[in-house]
């Protein structure tokens, strides 16, 4: 038995190192214990290959957008291999410079290779060894949830993992979900070639983000030629290795789709099962995510969670943050560290991107404020044009009695990096009036910030170029 570690941390990902780090730097021995990949699913599995391969479709659509420009015309074959070849070497890349070289290089931060599972509140079984320690962090992350379906069982079907891992995309595909990753990777392969449809329980996709950006990613999604189909509960799907067949019902009765291959995007299960939680009395919800407090405390003393296995906002950053928070409430006690969820920017990279920031519409009134908003079109923004992004629209949602900002949502070009600066806007508690008086630079895309900012008191349509 080892008793020579100040924290054992389960997991290796963005949300385990960022707490490692943080340790360290208050001095504290860390072990790290992982079953598989270092670096998690964020840098192997999930945002790091998947956008790479994203941002190569954005290429080949640019392409297309340049011949309509006459620019001459974009080529209409995919060569998969190189494209796959990138992908594994920005993987490789970050996951040596981020994770590899940083556990070498910091004494005091050790990886233990193997499942770990706790005997008791204070103890961790890894293979062959039992590893005792007073403070315990739970960053296993999660899984791709496989949904009970009739027919699943004896049918293939791809997960967003291995989706990222074919070798030859399929003419057709049918992604089961219409959250972030259905539509990010459904646009992905609907741009290189394949023949795309969505499948939807709920009235729309993305149904967590505000009504007026979702509406504007379906239009975009549909005038790319991607099938969209909402209210479709499945009922059961069925195939081989050539073909499959997804069965819905309809209100018009039931209906079938078939295309080469399935994949689900249904959402995210903690990888919790196994690892022992139960003997440690540490209590989770029914779907196995680990129930924590603000501090990421659980229910047994010496124990935090954070990160995705906590099924709060499964955004790298948030999980990392997450762990910092439970490190400084670990070793600075009193600290009274708690996480800010209102001002985290999130993105989905879907092109338009989508930001969102803050309270909805809704959310605001829920918590009891008065809200007004304001909505503008992209295609109000004059960057806009001389890009040829036009689809899109940003909404602000400001406070009515004081004008303080209180959301920002948004579906366009380039939007991942100007839902950063909403984000700055609503941690300092501006106005939309700070906002509407901020100089920005003409033209950019973050001018459509400012643009929407002054729609909350003025007719935007009736501004001169420079908004003024």
């Amino acid at each position: 038995m080892s008793d020579k570690h100040d924290l054992i941390i389960l997991g290796s990902g963005s949300t385990a190192f960022a707490a490692a780090l943080r340790a360290h730097s208050r001095g504290a021995r860390v072990l790290m214990v992982e079953k598989s990949v270092l670096g998690g699913t964020c840098i192997n599995w999930g945002c790091v290959p998947s956008k790479t391969l994203i941002h190569g479709a954005l290429f080949y659509q640019e392409g297309r957008l340049g011949a309509r420009l006459g620019l001459g015309e974009c080529g209409d074959t995919v060569d998969l291999a190189p494209l796959m070849a990138r992908k594994e070497e920005v993987v490789k890349h970050l996951r040596t410079t981020r994770y590899l070289d940083l556990l070498r290089d910091t004494p005091g931060l050790e990886l233990a290779k193997g499942t770990g599972r706790f005997l008791g509140p204070d103890r961790l079984e890894v293979v062959d060894r039992v590893y005792r320690c007073d403070r315990f962090l739970v960053a296993v992350g999660g899984t791709p949830r496989i949904p009970k379906i009739p027919g699943l069982e004896s049918t293939p079907f791809l997960t967003s993992r291995g989706a990222l891992l074919l070798k030859h995309f399929p003419a057709s595909l049918i992604i089961i979900g219409g959250g972030v990753i259905a539509v990010e990777l459904g646009q992905m392969f609907q741009r290189l070639g394949t023949r795309v449809t969505i499948l939807e329980y709920g009235p729309r996709i993305l149904a967590p983000v505000e009504p007026e950006p979702a509406l504007a990613i379906r239009n975009v999604l549909r005038d790319e030629g991607m099938e969209i189909v909402c209210r479709s509960p499945v009922c059961a799907v069925s195939g081989d290795g050539s073909a499959v067949s997804v069965e819905v019902e309809r209100e018009d009765g039931r209906r079938t789709f078939t295309a080469e291959k399935l994949l689900l995007a249904v959402g995210t299960a903690p990888a919790t099962r196994g690892i022992g939680l139960e003997l440690a009395g540490v209590e989770t919800d029914g779907r196995g995510f680990v129930t924590v407090d603000e501090r990421m405390r659980t229910t047994t003393p010496g124990i935090w969670a954070a990160g995705d296995c906590t099924g709060g906002m499964m955004i790298a950053t948030v999980g990392a943050r997450e762990g910092i928070i439970a490190v400084d409430d670990m070793f600075a006690t009193g600290c009274g560290c708690t996480m800010d969820h209102l001002s985290v920017p999130m993105a989905i990279f879907t092109d338009p991107e989508v930001g969102a920031v803050g309270y909805t519409e809704q959310g605001a009134r829920d918590a009891g404020l008065d809200p007004i908003v304001s909505i503008l079109p992209v295609s109000a923004i004059p960057k806009a044009h001389v890009t040829g992004h036009t689809a899109g629209v940003i909404k602000l949602v400001a406070e009515r009695a004081t004008g303080r900002l209180l959301g920002a949502h948004l579906a366009c070009h380039r939007g991942a990096e100007l839902i950063n600066e909403a984000a700055l806007a609503i941690r300092l508690k501006a106005t939309f009036d700070d906002l509407a008086n901020a100089l920005h630079v003409y033209p950019s895309i973050g001018e459509g910030l400012r643009l929407c900012a002054q729609g909350f008191t003025r007719d935007v349509s009736k501004l001169s170029c420079c908004a003024e």
